[in-house]
Order: structure tokens, then C-alpha cells, then sequence
């Protein structure tokens, strides 16, 4: 089960335990997160556990906005329809060049996603 998350960003234990929903929406590893918010496997396991949050202005904290802005971005999308948003991610896109679930982990093009989202949502 999907679900829009409410005042993602309100502070920074809220984004934190934001970040770590939309990863397991995704059907994502903490070790994918981790690359995508520039930070170590054992951080994501802090944040997880709530012994840490991402802190405000910092890389993670840009990086966190647009991956859960990216999730809303595919929620709207597919209209919550969480095997079609898993689907588009793990599947190649002819107009992105790539996989998304790919090219956010392992080529850091999360705001090429997240753009491209934001277009393809101004034409539906």
C-alpha cells in the first residue's frame, strides 16, 4: 500500500522518517538511499532507527525533498497505483534514456526524474 505523506518536511524528524517510507513504498534498499542522500549505509540505519535525523540544509536534506517530491510527483502520476509506479521505476524510458530507478541510484539523476515527473503531471 502507497500513500501521499502529509507535511514531509515540517522538521527535520519528519523528513527523516519521510525519506525511509518512500524507500520501502519503492520497494528500495536502505544501501539505495543511502547513495541517493550521499550518505553511508550505516546513517540510513540511524535514521531508521530514529537515533538521527537528516539535517536541515544540508545535501541529504535537498536530496530527501526531491526524492519524496519525485514519489508525490509518480503517486499523482499513476493515481497511487503502486504496481505501476514500481513498474515505471524499474522499467527503460525512451524519453529519460534510462531506467529511473537506475539513473536515481547509481547515475545521481534524481532531478532529472524529479523534472521530468513534473512535466509528464502538467500533461495528464
Amino acid at each position: 500500500m502507497v500513500f501521499k505523506i502529509n507535511k514531509p518536511f515540517a522538521s527535520e524528524r519528519k523528513i527523516s522518517q519521510s525519506v525511509i517510507q518512500v524507500t520501502e513504498m519503492l520497494g528500495m534498499y536502505n544501501a539505495e538511499l543511502a547513495r541517493i542522500l550521499g550518505q553511508q549505509c550505516d546513517d540510513i540505519g540511524q535514521l531508521a532507527c530514529g537515533a538521527q535525523c537528516i539535517q536541515e540544509n544540508s545535501t541529504a536534506w535537498q536530496q530527501a525533498v526531491l526524492f519524496i517530491e519525485c514519489f508525490h510527483l509518480l503517486f499523482d502520476l499513476f493515481e497511487g497505483d503502486s504496481v505501476a509506479m514500481y513498474h515505471w521505476m524499474r522499467a527503460d524510458n525512451k524519453s529519460l534514456k534510462g531506467t529511473p530507478h537506475f539513473m536515481i541510484v547509481d547515475d545521481g539523476k534524481l532531478q532529472t526524474v524529479h523534472d521530468y515527473l513534473v512535466q509528464a503531471n502538467n500533461i495528464a
